[in-house]
Order: C-alpha cells, then structure tokens, then sequence
C-alpha cells in the first residue's frame, strides 16, 4: 500500500493546519543532525522513519534477504514503553512523553515487519496491546489515536493484527471489528466510484473513490497485510455486488481497481493544478491488491508496466518505494532481482546501512532541501495539501489523499 506517500507530508499539514501566523524567527536554523548509520534512506526521517524502515525490512524479508541486524535494532530501538511507535526518536534513550508523536501506521508497520523476521514477540505484543487500546468505537484506526477511523490506518493495523497471530475480525471495540469499520467505508455498486473504498467519510457523510485507499481497503478486507502472497483465484476481477461481508468487500473493491487499470495499465495522481500523470506508487499497491485477491490478469499487466516505467520513480523516491516495488513483485511472484533490467534488492540495500559515506551525503541533501527555492518542493506540497483539505492519513513516501472518478 502506498504505502501511500508521505508521512512527512501529511504530518507537516497537520502541523501547520494547528499553527497560527508567527513572525518571522531571525535565528539561525540548527545544523542538520547526522542521521543513524542503520536507518534506510538518506532524508529527514522526522515523518517516516519507522515506516520506511520497516518497509525495507519487509521487502528483504520477501526477497530471502536477510536485513543487518543493526537495522532490525534500530528499528526495535524506537518502541516507546507503551508499546507504540513514533516516526522517529533522535534519542531512543529519552522515555516517550505526551510531546512524542506517536501513530497507528508507524506501529502497524514495525509489527508487520519484526513478525515476518520473527524473534521479536515482547516488542510486537506489547505494539498489537497499543493498537487494541487506540481502537475506535466503529472498529476501525485513524493515524492517531482517537482520531477519526480511515481506511488506510485500519488496513495497515488489520495487517499487524494478523502478521501477530490474531484473528482481526474479533478484535472488538464497542461490539464492532475492524471489517463493520470497512464494510462503512466501501461505495455502494452504483454511482460514481462504485465499489471503492473511502478514505474517510466526507462532512456531509458522503463517500468519494479512493484509489489508495481501494487498495488498502480489498488487503484489510481479505484480512492480509504489506506482505501478501498470491492468492488463489480464476485471474479475473470479480463483478460488484452488495457487500454484506469483507471478503465481497474485498471482490468489490478490486473490481474498482481492476476497472481503473485497465485503460492504460496505471492509475493516474490527482494532484491539484497539474497535468494527469501516472500514479507509480498507487499503481503498485493496486497490483500487491489485486494478485492477493488472485486476480493475476490485471495484476500481471499492471506490474509489466511498472517493469518498463517504476524504476526512476523508485530511484527517485528511496527505500520506501524500493519496498513497494519488491511486495508487487512477491505478489505476483515475480523476481524483485531482474525488474525491467534493475535488481531492486541490491538498490534497496544500498540505501541501507552498507552505504558509504551516508551520513554525509544526508547532511548535504538536508542543507540543499533547506535553501532550494523550487516551488514543486516539499513545503509547496505541503501548501497544496493545506488547500485541499487533505488530513492526516495512511503514510509512506509521498501519499497524499487521491480520489479517483
């Protein structure tokens, strides 16, 4: 799942959204903090670091990689005493306190990630008895605890809650599971966007298409997380039909996703004020869907079309969607190895704690991100997103809110 795109953006809109209008501060900004040496990715790890780390160790998992034992106690080292996980905690040292920005999708991540390395039980119970206590009373998760439910956060802690060894849809709050929580998201089968998923109802109770969502939704649905096997099916895509239960849900939702993908083989990004583009990564966690549910048809050309079109983007966005691109591959069962020529382990893990003279790349990187004057940086999404409207939602590189006709 997309594994949805940026932590760091959606968390940077809900900070700015709680700010007022200050003067400007005239003191001299703080020198960039080198970054740990096990963590994966060389930006600032303030909104994703957890996430992102937890992916890669996932994807490795996938491909028969084993991860640096560093990297898998970094990422152990960052729990909270609670159980939760925060983005990311400079010093692991210090005890969480209520300033420590702690979310469901960050500890939702970890879970899958150290239950799939295994040997990990203490941290991942004491995360899955966070989570069961953040529940809300229709079931389901927001990114915060008690924030409104969506169906990304959910679909990440459904995911956990299996990857555990629980049965997610007994896992109750006020008489309801996660599934009530997602069966309440899902469109009707007529209408625009029939069968998808939500993200979150809108204001007036209304539900508009989500294709990242649609895709977090069908894994949550079929009870399965980040690192979904093939699953069995005849290859097609089923019709929509009045869901009464998550497994129709899950048919529903993919028959959206398959019905989007068909035209040109990807989804298209709706960001506000640009030109219609390809949607690599919701692309991707739309294939991982898809051949979960076993319908390899669609998911089988979707994927050929991330061989030939996904490696820059991979490239581009870091270890996160490295990872991305990897549980497609497992997926669909094929070699993450020999991906349109590229071998995504090896560049996955060359932005792991093998990389040479990370720290000072990163310094570098994080000085140019502060000076550059590009109006398509982050800070200029980050505006957009506060004028969209867009809240805080399901993480990963560079997810925003995406709604789809």
């Amino acid at each position: 799942m997309n594994v949805r795109r940026s932590a760091a953006v959606l968390a940077a809109v809900a900070v700015l959204g709680a700010a007022a209008p200050a003067a400007a501060d005239s003191s001299p900004s703080p020198s960039p903090q080198p970054l740990p040496s096990a963590l994966y990715g060389d930006t600032d790890p303030q909104y994703d670091g957890v996430w992102r780390q937890s992916l890669a160790l996932l994807a490795q998992h996938a491909a028969g990689a084993e991860p640096p034992k560093a990297a898998v106690g970094w990422l152990t080292g960052q729990q909270c005493a609670d159980g939760s996980f925060a983005p990311f905690r400079a010093d692991p040292s210090a005890a969480c306190d209520a300033k420590t920005m702690v979310d469901t999708n960050q500890t939702a991540a970890a879970v899958q990630a150290l239950a799939a390395l295994g040997g990990h039980d203490a941290v991942t119970d004491k995360a899955v008895g966070w989570l069961k206590s953040v529940q809300n009373e229709d079931g389901g998760w927001g990114y915060t605890a008690g924030s409104p439910s969506d169906t990304n956060s959910t679909s990440v802690v459904v995911g956990a809650l299996a990857a555990a060894g629980e049965k997610p849809g007994e896992v109750k709050k006020g008489g309801k599971s996660p599934y009530d929580a997602l069966l309440d998201l899902e469109l009707p089968c007529t209408g625009k966007g029939a069968g998808a998923f939500a993200y979150q109802p809108e204001k007036d109770g209304s539900l508009t298409a989500n294709a990242d969502a649609t895709a977090a939704g069908v894994l949550a649905a079929l009870g399965k997380g980040l690192l979904a096997e093939p699953g069995e099916g005849d290859g097609s895509a089923a019709k929509c039909v009045k869901a009464a239960t998550p497994e129709q849900a899950a048919a529903n939702g993919a028959a959206h996703l398959a019905g989007e993908l068909a035209a040109q083989g990807y989804l298209l990004a709706a960001t506000p004020g640009a030109e219609d583009q390809p949607d690599v990564g919701n692309t991707a966690d739309a294939v991982v869907a898809l051949a979960a549910r076993g319908d390899t048809a669609q998911a089988e050309k979707s994927y050929a079309w991330l061989e030939k079109n996904a490696a820059g983007w991979a490239a581009q966005s870091g270890p996160a969607a490295y990872a991305q691109l990897i549980l497609a591959a497992h997926a669909t069962g094929a070699d993450p190895r020999d991906f349109g020529g590229t071998d995504l382990v090896k560049q996955l893990q060359a932005a792991g704690p093998a990389a040479p003279e990370k720290t000072a790349k990163a310094t570098e990187k994080a000085e140019d991100e502060k000076d550059s004057d590009s109006p398509f940086g982050v800070w200029w999404f980050v505006g957009v997103c506060l004028v969209a409207g867009i809240g805080i939602g399901f993480l990963i590189s560079n997810r925003t809110k995406r709604q789809q006709p």
